[in-house]
């Protein structure tokens, strides 16, 4: 395979939505898709231009084998991904603009037994960057010490907090767990609202304050404003207007525009406005996949030059 710029590794699951946006109880039409924290990332990143591999284990069963054909057929490479006896997970979603509703079928999924083995696997793609979500570390012992593990790996990485309270009863074993894993990573995304309801913090300043280890911490204010602190500096660019249809999957897409605008060397600000077009786009689709709401070089010069409501 060719040296990815990116690997995300994580779960993965079928998605089953209304197919066209109603309330899960009078929705007649349904639409059967993909989603994950990590795959998406992936998805974005090729959108944009840069190469992206993700890695998993799935099901030797029908939806294993359909998220596979999915996640190949947006550009992401998944030579490294393994299918596993037993089946893949899936969720339904029941949309609302304020949040949707989720209902989780994924006890006992292929993705619930990666560990060490699966990471040493991503790694020898030999990637730029190694890309992690609080997700993972969730489903399972394996699972939480495959992330620690892979964030002790000799190559750059990323780590989305992406708290999922139905994920963790115990909401102080989650904000030990996930400061404790963001603490290891070069580079962490966290929402305000997490990073309050885990930690307390008040301020993107307070996150900061409990996350001093990493190169960079970009705190995401909902809708609106990002803030990076890097070294002793930080900046901070407000978000942008958008009539949202759905908000599942706004974060990954922000992730992906900031790490790419990482990897091409753009600076700190006009990486948080990538990150914020990324972000808008995804708040207008129903699914966690959205087409770019223009060409790559277009919203890379609106990254670096914005004009007043790009």
């Amino acid at each position: 395979m060719t040296r990815p710029d990116v690997v995300c590794f994580g779960e993965s699951m079928a998605q089953l939505l209304p197919a066209d946006g109603e309330p899960l109880r009078h929705a007649t039409r349904f639409t059967l898709t993909t989603a994950g924290a990590e795959s998406n990332v992936a998805r974005a990143l090729v959108q944009l231009g840069t190469t992206a591999s993700w890695v998993s284990l799935v099901g030797d069963d029908a939806l294993g084998a359909r998220l596979l054909d999915d996640v190949a057929a947006a550009g992401v490479d998944v030579s490294l991904t393994r299918r596993r006896p037993g089946r893949t997970g899936f969720f339904v979603k029941d949309p609302h603009p304020g949040g949707s509703a989720v209902t989780y079928y994924r006890d006992g999924s292929a993705a619930s037994r990666l560990g060490r083995a699966d990471v040493d696997r991503a790694l020898t793609a030999r990637p730029r960057h190694l890309h992690l979500s609080g997700v993972t570390p969730a489903l399972s012992a394996s699972c939480r010490d495959a992330v620690g593990y892979a964030l002790d790996r000799d190559v750059v990485t990323s780590f989305d907090v992406n708290h999922r309270p139905a994920l963790w009863p115990d909401t102080g074993e989650a904000a030990t767990v996930l400061r404790g894993l963001a603490r290891r990573a070069d580079v962490v995304f966290t929402g305000l609202d997490e990073a309050a309801a885990l930690w307390g913090a008040e301020t993107a300043a307070d996150v900061r304050e409990l996350l001093p280890e990493p190169r960079v911490v970009v705190v995401k204010d909902g809708g609106t404003a990002a803030t990076s602190f890097a070294a002793d500096t930080s900046c901070t660019e407000p978000a942008l207007p958008v009539d949202v249809v759905e908000p599942v999957g706004a974060g990954d897409a922000f992730a992906a525009g900031w790490l790419h605008g990482m990897l091409t060397g753009l600076p700190h600000p006009a990486r948080l406005r990538l990150g914020h077009l990324l972000a808008g786009a995804a708040l207008t689709s129903l699914s966690d996949h959205f087409p770019l709401p223009r060409p790559p070089a277009d919203l890379i010069r609106a990254a670096v030059a914005p004009t007043p409501g790009s």
